[in-house]
């Protein structure tokens, strides 16, 4: 064979050669080397876009758990005035309670103490009324002496209380 376009045969033969091995080496290479990388790469890939997605998931959740809680708050500080709300009006109660309790007694004190008034003005009256009788009955014994018993002047005393009446005694 003549050289064709001035290259000799074995260049031509060494060129188809090297173009058969390179050939064969780039799918050698690309079945040992290129897909178990791009196997690698499309792993992760796979991977970061999962991660992303959960990421996202997570954010979506964090922000439906961050209402709720917020939420929450709302109704916690919502129901905290509400139980102190509760308190104040149960206090207020108590107090009115206790002060009509107060009054009660304070009543009761004062009506006990107006009977044991009566009770001793009464008891003075009846000393009183006593101590006159007694005071008459010796100032009678005097004025009379021996001549009159001692029944005839029980029954005067005792008449004379009468005359007088139990108004005198009272005032």
């Amino acid at each position: 064979m003549d050289r064709l376009i001035g290259f000799d045969p074995q260049l031509l033969h060494d060129a188809v050669l090297t173009g058969i091995n390179i050939f064969i080496l780039f799918f050698c290479l690309s079945y040992l080397l290129f897909n178990p990388v791009r196997d690698v790469l499309e792993r992760r890939k796979k991977k970061i876009a999962d991660e992303l997605a959960s990421a996202a998931d997570d954010m979506a959740n964090a922000s439906a758990l961050k209402e709720k809680y917020e939420a929450k708050l709302k109704n916690v500080n919502k129901e905290a005035e509400d139980i102190l709300e509760t308190a104040r009006k149960k206090a207020k109660n108590r107090e009115v309670e206790i002060l009509d309790e107060a009054r009660a007694e304070a009543s009761r004190i004062v009506e006990r103490a107006n009977r044991e008034i009566e009770l001793e003005k009464k008891k003075a009256i009846d000393d009183l009324k006593q101590d006159v009788v007694s005071i008459a009955a010796l100032m009678a014994q005097k004025a009379v002496g021996s001549s009159i018993d001692i029944t005839i002047q029980n029954n005067l005393i005792d008449e004379t209380l009468k005359e007088m009446g139990e108004s005198t005694w009272q005032s």
